[in-house]
């Protein structure tokens, strides 16, 4: 479904991005994590195109992404960043709405069949009790809920996660992930739990420095080596008793 080749990508004479190349197939959950300044949502943002990249390509479905238009892009895209405040007065009914726009024409009115998608996409989030309710007044794990909602809506083949769980209660992380995973929906995400990785994610790719230093299954990425590689920090790892998934203390290392 995506496949990144050769991405290179500088801002102001400083390499973010180091000849990146990765794929992601229909039905994954693929994880990006790193440190800080580690290049995840730069690479993100390379393949929603927000960013250009020098050198090299994103394909999505067999399509250079800068070779499609914007509204095609959009109906096979969705991106969820992190929390976010609206200027204006929206009810979280009308920000799923939104989702909409790429499949409609200019001045086109809402179809029977948006309708049902709108609503759909509200019941599956749980959050169909307060569409009416401002959006701004919405706690952030509730505002996270409709703007997943909203992606929902552009019926997308790839949904994008822009560290989308910072900043939220241990709670909403749950709930944000739970939610996607039950979606089915072929998924990237930039994480900065390790263990909410390793719990949601099918595959994980690891950036270090703008490049990618490491790839594979949860449980054949996340090691100690990796772990002090990367995050200079020393750990250990066992097997969680209730959810079977891995389960990742820290601890400094001393000199």
């Amino acid at each position: 479904m995506l496949r990144v080749e050769n991405l290179s990508f500088n801002i102001q004479n400083n390499q973010i991005l180091k000849d990146i190349s990765l794929e992601v197939t229909t039905g994954e959950f693929v994880g990006l994590i790193g440190p800080n300044g580690s290049g995840k949502s730069s690479l993100l943002r390379c393949i929603y195109r927000v960013y250009k990249p020098d050198r090299g390509r994103v394909i999505l479905n067999n399509q250079n992404i800068w070779e499609i238009s914007t509204r095609e892009m959009a109906q096979k895209t969705a991106v969820v960043l992190q929390e976010a405040n609206s200027e204006f007065n929206f009810t979280v009914e009308e920000v799923v709405a939104m989702g909409r726009t790429p499949h409609q024409d200019i001045f086109e009115q809402e179809t029977i069949k948006d309708r049902a998608i709108i609503e759909d996409a509200l019941i599956q989030v749980g959050i169909e009790k307060f569409k009416q309710r401002n959006f701004n007044s919405l706690s952030g794990g509730e505002k996270q809920r409709v703007l997943v909602a909203r992606a929902i809506t552009q019926q997308p083949q790839l949904l994008i996660l822009d560290e989308a769980t910072n900043h939220l209660d241990i709670r909403y992380q749950l709930e944000i992930l739970e939610l996607v995973k039950k979606l089915n929906i072929t998924c990237i995400a930039a994480l900065h739990d390790l263990n909410l990785a390793a719990a949601y994610c099918s595959r994980i790719i690891v950036l270090y420095s703008g490049s990618i230093v490491a790839e594979g299954f949860p449980e054949s990425v996340l090691n100690p080596h990796l772990i002090r590689q990367v995050y200079n920090v020393e750990s250990e790892i066992r097997i969680h008793p209730h959810t079977g998934k891995l389960q990742i203390y820290f601890f400094p290392i001393h000199s």
